[in-house]
């Protein structure tokens, strides 16, 4: 379940960091399909084998199925609108 936190920590600061749009759908749709995976692993290793871990791991399984989805569905939107991405200034000497 740490690893979990973990991971979900991180995709929050790089949905806090990242400049635009594609690179913070990156981050939290990566880092939150990993965290949550991770959580609900450890939540099954917790309880042990009952029908409540099996109940986490078809929530699990879901999640790990649409959470990659809707994360595509936000990005082609945000290009169909487009949406530019963020180019990196080179500084003047």
């Amino acid at each position: 379940m740490g690893f979990g936190i973990f991971f979900m920590f991180i995709g929050t600061i790089g949905v806090l960091r990242f400049p635009d749009v594609y690179t913070r759908l990156h981050a939290s749709s990566k880092c939150g399909t990993t965290g949550v995976i991770s959580i609900f692993l450890g939540l099954m290793v917790f309880k042990g084998f009952s029908h409540i871990s099996l109940q986490i791991a078809v929530i699990a399984f879901f999640i790990f199925l649409t959470n990659p989805v809707s994360s595509h569905a936000i990005g082609k939107s945000a290009h169909d609108s487009k949406v530019t991405m963020w180019v990196k200034r080179k500084m003047l000497k």
